[in-house]
């Protein structure tokens, strides 16, 4: 599993109500809570953003209220990894949970800057800035969370790991 883009960089605390305000909660639709994702912080983000991109950020990335919606709006504008120092809990397991790859890597988070393009190798932990001709090392993911991601989520990992089963 990899990915690769252009960086979209954040400070600390970028709480749930600045990735996706509360405003826009009564939205159904994925791709049009999305075209709202960042807009409290980044009104240009939904503009720019390119599948594949990545998202940094600093201390207790996605604080504040326990909604999926969160990471599910970053994941649905084409974001394809967030690496932070740290993550709130709630948000990094809402994360998991959706399919939205997430690396905590403080010396990442401080030298990458936005527009760097950067890749990053899930089976090492090994993320890499090429604008900047250096790597930084995040932990792997354990097997059963890669097994999560590359199925696209929880629920599509459980519906696989069933029909193996039957």
């Amino acid at each position: 599993m990899q990915a690769k883009g252009f960086v979209h960089k954040y400070g600390d605390n970028v709480d749930t109500d600045v990735i996706i305000p509360a405003r826009y909660l009564n939205l159904s639709d994925k791709k049009e809570l999305a075209a709202h994702c960042m807009e409290d912080i980044d009104k240009n983000f939904v503009s720019v953003v390119k599948e594949g991109d990545l998202m940094v950020g600093g201390f207790n990335f996605g604080c504040g209220s326990s909604r999926e919606h969160a990471p599910m709006v970053i994941k649905e504008s084409g974001i394809s990894c967030v690496i932070a120092k740290t993550f709130a809990r709630i948000f990094y397991r809402n994360a998991i949970n959706i399919g939205l790859p997430i690396l905590e890597c403080p010396e990442a988070s401080e030298k990458i800057e936005s527009g760097d393009d950067v890749s990053i190798d899930f089976n090492t932990g090994t993320i890499t800035n090429h604008s900047k001709n250096e790597s930084y090392q995040a932990s792997p993911f354990p097997e059963f969370i890669k097994e999560i991601m590359e199925a696209g989520g929880l629920l599509a990992s459980m519906q696989n790991q069933k029909g193996k089963a039957e």
